[in-house]
């Protein structure tokens, strides 16, 4: 046991290293937890190589592993090092097990990849279930293709780590929406311990003004068109902007966060045709892409889980377009979504004219907002998150004693 029992602590682990969904969703769970209490450390692991440009709350930390980019062909390389790939994801798990041993945690929760990038975790997981922490694996609403993650997680051994090493899956979202292991053959064990949060509720930084919204953007109500990372936000960026180049009249302005991801050549082309629309601004990234969500009067986006959960937060009438590769996450939960009157979707299966966009633009801010729906609390997740972890850290704590007495 550590030198002061007295305060509690948590590891999070963020296996991506490309675009910002999973990083978002573990500093939002972070940040609720240190707020509520004053006697908690979180710590984060990622490979993130934009995490130093968030801020975080006092208690609150991060660890970056080096990075990885998963190329087209499925294989993995090193983001920045010119290194083996082996010799990366050696060195990634051995920082992760050994910051696991020192830091000691008594919540080891694990974001999406049950076993970490390529078994990475599970080491770390064996140990910290030997020494009585307890192990949480967190998953969106919507993992991809029911078949396809089956055939996943098979062959990444991913069930039995469930039965054996997790104590408790947390999915943050509800059924109503999608049961993302609904593909995936379960023990009844493992479906026992699954557990339906809500979605993460996402507020405005504390100090922000929403009258400044979209600072030296527009006098005027706007409609943002984000991408989340900008990886693979090209075609929509480009759908919008031959929108507004075709039908300069469009009622609400329009501006652009391209994602710090998106490739420089490519952003530039689009800052090309930007500059000649008078009604269209860009930038590349904003940490704070909670008060420019606010500011605005719709939002049109891919349909990644972060934007979905601020489109609900700031009660939003949105325009989604969501990719279908490499997996069907953003599809499958925003079919669902606009069959509940949550959101409308735009799909590309009927081609991209300019045409289409312009009126999908134009109709945008009359359609009904999320709370015109009538749903069960759809965004309770951080409030019940809380509530577990308050029940886990007693049980946790007597554990470890345990644990800890046993080997004495």
């Amino acid at each position: 046991m550590r030198k002061n029992s007295n305060n509690s602590r948590v590891l999070i682990y963020s296996h991506d290293s490309f675009g910002l969904g999973h990083l978002r969703r573990c500093r939002t769970i972070a940040q609720s937890l240190v707020a509520r209490r004053k006697d908690m450390s979180v710590l984060i692991l990622s490979g993130s190589p934009i995490i130093g440009s968030y801020d975080f709350r006092t208690r609150v930390d991060f660890v970056r592993v080096p990075g990885v980019i998963k190329l087209r062909n499925g294989e993995y390389s090193s983001l920045s090092l010119h290194i083996d790939i082996s010799e990366v994801l050696e060195m990634r798990a051995s920082i992760i097990q050994h910051t696991a041993k020192v830091f000691n945690p008594d919540l080891f929760l694990v974001d999406k990849e049950p076993l970490g990038l390529r078994g990475e975790i599970l080491g770390t997981l064996r140990m910290l279930k030997s020494t009585g922490s307890l192990c949480v694996l967190g998953l969106r609403d919507v993992m991809d293709d029911p078949v396809l993650l089956a055939r996943e997680w098979q062959r990444k051994q991913a069930v039995p780590a469930l039965r054996d090493l997790y104590d408790d899956i947390w999915v943050y979202g509800l059924p109503q929406i999608c049961d993302p292991l609904g593909g995936v053959p379960l023990p009844p064990g493992v479906r026992r311990k699954l557990t339906y949060t809500g979605y993460l509720r996402r507020k405005l930084p504390e100090q922000a003004d929403l009258q400044g919204a979209g600072p030296h953007y527009f006098d005027e109500p706007y409609l943002l068109v984000t991408t989340g990372g900008g990886g693979d936000g090209d075609a929509l960026i480009d759908w919008v902007l031959r929108a507004y180049e075709a039908d300069p009249r469009i009622p609400y302005p329009a501006l652009l966060v391209f994602g710090p991801f998106m490739r420089s050549r490519r952003r530039e082309k689009f800052r090309k045709r930007v500059d000649r629309l008078a009604r269209v601004r860009a930038i590349t990234f904003d940490s704070n892409v909670e008060q420019l969500m606010a500011g605005a009067a719709g939002v049109v986006a891919m349909g990644g889980y972060n934007t979905f959960c601020e489109i609900l937060s700031f009660d939003k009438p949105a325009l989604i377009v969501p990719r279908r590769k490499p997996r069907m996450e953003q599809y499958i939960r925003t079919s669902r979504a606009q069959e509940l009157g949550l959101v409308s979707m735009l799909s590309d299966g009927d081609g991209r004219s300019a045409r289409r966009m312009a009126d999908a633009l134009r109709a945008l801010p009359s359609q009904n907002r999320p709370s015109a729906i009538i749903m069960p609390p759809l965004l309770d997740g951080l409030d019940n998150i809380n509530q577990m972890v308050d029940a886990y850290l007693p049980a946790a704590f007597e554990r470890r004693v345990g644990v800890a007495s046993q080997g004495v």
